[in-house]
């Protein structure tokens, strides 16, 4: 979410960019995410990396990979809420980028 003037002073109290965002508040779908990349995190050596599409892999049921794709924006929402809350980083090309602001392909590592 960037900064916008009309919040100044209000920046710390702003939860939701629009009422779009406040209607898709996090629900578990968005939580099991969350969890898959902590999971798949912890058991990999210090430095190592993952992909967002491994933790919606971990969270869908299904084999079909259309169901794994659907749970793909899920899944960067939850590695952009883990990074904001200092827990991971997100990488492309093995520098740490803004993961507001990432387009691409991204990896995700313990912090």
């Amino acid at each position: 979410m960037a900064w916008r003037a009309k919040w100044a002073r209000t920046w710390d109290q702003v939860k939701y960019c629009s009422d779009a965002c406040r209607r898709r508040a996090v629900r578990a779908v968005d939580l099991a995410p969350e969890q898959a990349i902590l999971d798949l995190l912890s058991n990999r050596p210090g430095g190592a990396t993952i992909c967002p599409s491994e933790a919606a892999r971990a969270v869908s049921d299904d084999a079909d990979e259309a169901a794994w794709r659907s749970l793909m924006e899920p899944a960067r929402r939850a590695a952009r809420r883990l990074a904001e809350a200092g827990r991971i980083e997100v990488t492309q090309n093995g520098r740490v980028v803004d993961a507001a602001t990432a387009r691409g392909p991204i990896r995700l590592r313990r912090r």
